[in-house]
Parts: structure tokens; sequence; C-alpha cells
């Protein structure tokens, strides 16, 4: 009986690179699989972009102890989210959303995509895409850890094909 393989992934946007990876089995959920992810970032982080997935505070505690209570985190509520007790008081960065979601009635959800720059996230779906195209959508390997091992190198031709094809810009005058 086959399972699925999860592949979880970590976009630099500003260099397009893959900073952090890995290949977990299909019980492993996206919050659970953070922590190993984020041990592989070396560079500081300002910014953190993921899906719905994400939400709660687990995922904003972890990022808060690992880069500091200065990370931006956006991550979008479900539909049916409340207001935290201290929303009042002491709103958080998820109250913050929630709110900027309900203000912006007209453009709902998009408009607060665009205002907080989470339509930035299209781009890991882009280096799925490109990922699917280049290395392929299935693995080739039997056992989990050779998947690993493929899943690794596969990470490694992406990035040094981002390398060697985004333009270097030069100021001249």
């Amino acid at each position: 009986r086959r399972s699925w393989r999860k592949l979880h992934l970590g976009l630099d946007l500003v260099s397009g690179e893959i900073v952090c990876s890995d290949l977990t089995k299909d019980d492993v959920g996206d919050p659970t699989a953070l922590p190993d992810l984020l041990d592989q970032v070396d560079s500081p982080v300002d910014r953190f972009l993921a899906d719905g997935a994400y939400d709660g505070e687990p995922t904003s505690d972890l990022l808060a102890a690992r880069f500091g209570s200065m990370i931006e985190v956006t991550v979008p509520p479900p539909r049916n989210a409340i207001l935290s007790p201290n929303a009042a008081k002491d709103p958080t960065a998820r109250d913050r959303h929630i709110a900027e979601i309900a203000e912006i009635a007209a453009g709902g959800r998009m408009a607060w995509q665009k205002a907080t720059g989470y339509n930035q996230r299209s781009r890991g779906e882009t280096l799925m895409g490109r990922w699917k195209t280049v290395i392929g959508a299935k693995l080739k390997a039997r056992g989990f850890e050779n998947q690993k091992t493929e899943a690794g190198i596969g990470v490694r031709i992406l990035n040094r094909m981002t390398g060697l094809g985004r333009p270097n810009f030069e100021r001249t005058a």
C-alpha cells in the first residue's frame, strides 16, 4: 500500500532560493514539520508568509522564539475566526489580520492579501510548479530515506538553476 509524501519548502523571496526543505510522510502536518524546517535557516528572518495551515499560536510563538518578536507573521485566519479575548487591550498579529479583513469589506480577503503582501506567497506556488516541471511530480526512489535524499538533490538542482538564471543588476553611471 502506498502512502503520500509531503514536500515542505521554505523560500527566500529576495533571492528566490530554497532555504529549507523537508520530506515527510502523510501523517506529519505542516505546523509539526515547521521546527525542523526552521533549524535549517541560518540567516535572520523578518517575514513569514504561509497558508492557513500554519494559523495559530504555536506557530507564532515558535517564530517569535526563533527570530524575535519583531518578525512579521502573515497567515490568513479562517473565515470563521474570532478575535482573542484580549484583542481590545493587546491585539495579536492574528487579531489585527481578522480586523483588517473585516474592515476591508469591499475587497475582503483579496484586498487584505494585497495590503499585507500575502499575495507574494504565490512565489512559493510557482516554485512548486517549477519543481514538478523540472524534477517531476513523482519520486523515483522506493525507500523513505532515499526519497529524502532525492528531494534534497532536487532542492540543490533548483537552487543551482535559480542562481544561473537570475539577472544581476549593476549601476554603471
